[in-house]
């Protein structure tokens, strides 16, 4: 749970450690970014990815039951 701890462009540094997946969704859209992906993740986590056409690709991970996302990062520069 380490959403606080990565910057993703575009976006306003979280100060949580977690965050509503409806309130990051509105926050990833209204910055230009759209979902590009989703996969399984570890322990029941869910991975979706998140491209933008110049700040690049995001990989989000949230509870298995896709209700909070626990950390997003950037994948690429």
């Amino acid at each position: 749970m380490t959403l606080d701890k990565h910057i993703i462009k575009g976006i306003p540094p979280f100060r949580v450690k977690t965050c509503n997946a409806q309130r990051f969704e509105d926050l990833m859209i209204q910055a230009g970014y759209q979902k590009s992906g989703s996969g399984q993740g570890k322990g029941g986590r869910i991975k979706v990815w998140w491209a933008h056409p110049t700040h690049g690709l995001v990989e989000a991970i949230y509870t298995g039951d896709k209700q909070t996302v626990i950390t997003a990062y950037p994948t690429s520069p």
